[in-house]
């Protein structure tokens, strides 16, 4: 098989019926080879699971689809027949297969019935191991009670017939089993030498439907394996799989960058590579920007040690970047996919990118992105885009204005139907928000890194959900972001279920503070405190969706529509998928 292959996933009861397939001489479906010696695609082979290659053996075939299949079989038709499986609740398993012949032979209908499964010693017990139910430990024992092993179906099963007492038996078995198998056939479809690299991640992608899909990160990992280059240098293959593992051990104290995958890093690669190839050709026709698949497929080896290392710091530089917009978690990243372009854009400007006038362009950028809601779908044109021109207007305003910085927009409607971290902007808006200046409201403390960990700081209701249902606040007002804010678990429990008016002294007592000082914190949150504490819902949501409206402006550099004629009037709902659960529902601290 090709390196990319992982390793087979198939349980003990999907073999033994593959076994019963094969027996009843039935079609198991076509298998897909790639035939070696394309100049394009190299990849470096590896032995089905269970089998053991001579030194110095090549391969004329590599298996792309059927591995699924093919390799349990070869493992309980060769060898001890022992198979590496698992039970249905992924147990691991050390398993042999029969047939039952007597069953077999007197009624074709019950080969399903006849095939068993045994533990890899060949003993069945019982009553936690202490009863034993069938012993075939042996071919004696095996021939006395009619078990025919199946490693032999293609093997010396002539020395076991030989053996039995009962010859009718064994040379009905013959004629009616061992014979038959010997003509099964599996269709095979072969690619050949000018087969590609796209092609091949995408005719495996197409036909593994019931196996493991393969991505462009399994690919390379074979191809780069197979880099002779590299191997005469260092006297090894380049394992990718470790290489990854290892940035992300580096990346282990940035919780954010969790969130980024192994295809992720590679798009980045790409983006350099190609800007690279664009920047240096003279043709007059240069190679696009991409960080397309196709384009991911055409990296080197070279070509990814080359940006590994920057892309690593940057990565690292961009959990920082998100720190600073008070984003802390990985669930509250708006767009983890947005960290691709973030990253690349930082290799290219180096250290400019720390510089006010670089940082703030780039800041606008990234909320462009995020409260545009620009990076859920067509990803990787908006990526090209990114790299071509972020950096020239980061570096010089005077430079066209980056297409995600153009394409954004935001409308005063939106903040109704933004309900849960499912929505990008409302993350952001969130984040804004800390990044404001919000204290908690019970022990005045900024809501930064470390007290965000500390507190438990979530999102929660401004308005309890009791209140509100009590109130007759509609799901669309009550579930909305203007009726959000990020507390702590301590205030949020204080709250409860209660009216403003009433959990607000609460807080004041249990806290010893002072209401105008209380006002203030609330203040920090863009909450007007004069609407909190008359409960006054209509008032306070009117307020605060303005003031969400100019936080959104100022982060954006852009001006928010304002599509609602009046305070408390209800947008077009339908435009949007709205959903009645709610940030405390997902994240279990329901308010009473």
């Amino acid at each position: 098989m090709p390196d990319f292959q992982r390793g087979y996933k198939w349980e003990d009861e999907r073999i033994r019926q593959l076994l019963v397939t094969v027996l009843r001489g039935h079609p198991l479906g076509a298998v897909m080879l790639l035939k070696t010696g394309n100049t394009q695609v190299r990849f470096k082979p590896r032995a089905i699971e269970g089998v053991a290659l001579k030194k110095g053996t090549e391969a004329t075939f590599l298996l792309l689809d059927g591995q699924q299949r093919l390799t349990p079989l070869t493992q309980a038709l060769s060898g001890d027949g022992v198979v590496a499986t698992k039970d249905s609740r992924g147990k691991l398993l050390d398993r042999r297969y029969l047939i039952h012949m007597e069953t077999a032979l007197n009624d074709s209908g019950r080969v399903d019935e006849a095939v068993i499964s045994i533990p890899a010693d060949g003993v069945v017990r019982e009553n936690f191991g202490k009863d034993v139910v069938l012993d075939l430990s042996d071919q004696d024992k095996e021939r006395q009670q009619g078990y025919f092993p199946l490693h032999l179906l293609y093997g010396d099963y002539m020395s076991w017939i030989l053996k039995l007492e009962d010859w009718e038996l064994g040379t009905r078995f013959h004629e009616q089993f061992i014979k038959p198998a010997a003509t099964y056939d599996i269709p095979a479809i072969v690619l050949d030498e000018s087969t590609d690299k796209a092609a091949v991640a995408t005719v495996f992608e197409k036909v593994n439907i019931g196996g493991l899909p393969l991505n462009v990160f399994e690919l390379l990992t074979a191809v780069f394996a197979g880099d002779a280059g590299y191997y005469e240098q260092s006297g090894e293959d380049f394992r990718l799989n470790d290489d990854w593992r290892e940035t992300q051990l580096k990346w282990s104290s940035y919780p954010v960058l969790a969130a980024v995958e192994n295809t992720d890093f590679l798009q980045a690669v790409t983006m350099l590579t190609t800007r690279q190839r664009h920047l240096a050709d003279t043709s007059g026709r240069p190679p696009a920007i991409s960080a397309k698949r196709e384009d991911v497929l055409r990296l080197t080896l070279a070509d990814y040690l080359q940006w590994r290392d920057p892309l690593r710091e940057a990565f690292v530089w961009a959990a920082t970047f998100l720190a600073d917009r008070h984003i802390f978690a990985g669930r509250d990243v708006p767009y983890a996919k947005q960290l691709v372009p973030l990253a690349a854009i930082k290799v290219v400007l180096g250290t400019d990118a720390d510089l006010i006038s670089v940082s703030d362009r780039l800041i606008r950028w990234y909320w462009c992105g995020v409260l545009g809601e620009l990076y859920g779908s067509a990803i990787e044109t908006r990526f090209a885009r990114d790299i071509e021109m972020v950096p020239d207007w980061a570096r010089d305003e005077s430079n066209p204005i980056p297409r995600t910085v153009q394409d954004a927009n935001f409308t005063e409607s939106r903040l109704h139907s933004l309900r849960t971290r499912n929505a990008a902007a409302y993350k952001g808006i969130a984040a804004l928000i800390l990044a404001g200046g919000a204290r908690d409201w019970m022990e005045d403390k900024a809501l930064d890194k470390v007290q965000y960990v500390d507190l438990a700081v979530d999102i929660h209701h401004i308005f309890p959900q009791k209140w509100c249902n009590d109130s007759g606040i509609d799901d669309e007002h009550r579930e909305s972001i203007v009726n959000k804010t990020t507390i702590s678990a301590r205030t949020n429990r204080t709250i409860g279920g209660a009216a403003p008016s009433s959990y607000l002294t609460v807080i004041e007592s249990r806290a010893q503070l002072g209401s105008s000082r209380l006002d203030e914190l609330i203040g920090t949150h863009l909450v007007p405190a004069d609407a909190l504490r008359a409960d006054d819902f209509e008032a306070f949501f009117t307020v605060r969706r303005e003031s969400l409206c100019q936080l959104v402006e100022a982060a954006m550099g852009k001006t928010v529509q304002r599509d609602i004629d009046e305070g408390f009037a209800q947008e077009d709902s339908a435009r949007f998928e709205l959903s009645a659960v709610s940030d405390d529902d997902i994240d279990g601290e329901d308010e009473r």
